[in-house]
């Protein structure tokens, strides 16, 4: 199935590893031009190195999504440097902890916050488009209990919420809004994998509730987002796409 996905551009945050760097990959591959940002410089070279054997224009830049207005301003310059933006992939996140209100702050500004700043800033890119397309990075811990309350699980509780609320303003201007929320995935320097190194009971306890019997990887996800961002799903919007190899037990309706 083509994609529909050559000659679009696409801007994702936080893209260097993990299932934000295989959206990249996986975009640049399809014929997407693209812009990543990361905070470390050595991580955006290198990514920027790799993804331009795809062949496509790629741009990369150090930015750190909780200084808001260096972000917006980074998200602007970098839209009219590419030629437009039809798809925007705020994957940056501050992920789970448990050390008392800096977690909340933090999660506020970089999850909830670096979304809703990115929508905004992209909005009039998006809507010059004609066929823009939002793809949040969500979590199946928003959607089920999970491990202990954390900052991280009720502000992409949060975030789900404002991108269906999006989705129903946004889509009479041909933009789509959606949802992937990911269960536990596991690559190199990701937080399961710390936690199997440091934490080995509450990781083979999360995998002992997979009915596969196995953690996802990046790829398994990326797919999911990269085909929700195309023109392959223009009558998809709203939704909240649970991608977790069934882990989550509620019946969706």
């Amino acid at each position: 199935m083509d994609l529909g996905l050559k000659g679009k551009k696409a801007i994702i945050t936080g893209a260097t590893r993990g299932i934000g760097r295989r959206i990249a990959d996986i975009l640049a591959a399809e014929g997407c031009d693209i812009a990543i940002c990361a905070r470390k410089p050595e991580e955006v070279e290198e990514a920027v190195t790799a993804l331009k054997a795809h062949g496509t224009k790629v741009l990369g830049s150090v930015v750190n999504v909780k200084d808001a207005e260096p972000y917006k301003a980074w998200l602007v310059e970098t839209a009219e440097k590419l030629g437009g933006c039809d798809i925007f992939i705020p994957n940056v996140s501050a992920g789970g902890g448990m050390d008392g209100e800096k977690n909340w702050y933090r999660n506020f500004e970089i999850d909830l916050m670096g979304a809703v700043r990115g929508c905004e800033a992209l909005m009039p890119a998006l809507k010059e488009s004609g066929h823009g397309s939002i793809v949040f990075i969500g979590t199946t811990a928003a959607v089920e209990t999970f491990m202990a309350p954390m900052a991280y699980n009720a502000l992409k509780a949060a975030l789900i919420t404002y991108a269906k609320q999006l989705s129903q303003v946004t889509f009479r201007r041909n933009i789509r809004v959606n949802v992937v929320s990911p269960g536990p995935i596991i690559f190199e320097g990701g937080s399961w994998e710390q936690i199997k190194a440091s934490q080995p009971q509450i990781y083979e306890s999360t995998l002992a509730q997979q009915p596969s019997g196995r953690m996802g990887e990046p790829e398994e996800v990326a797919r999911c987002v990269v085909f929700l961002a195309s023109p392959a799903a223009s009558w998809v919007t709203g939704t909240n796409l649970i991608v977790d190899g069934g882990m989550t037990k509620r019946v969706q309706f």
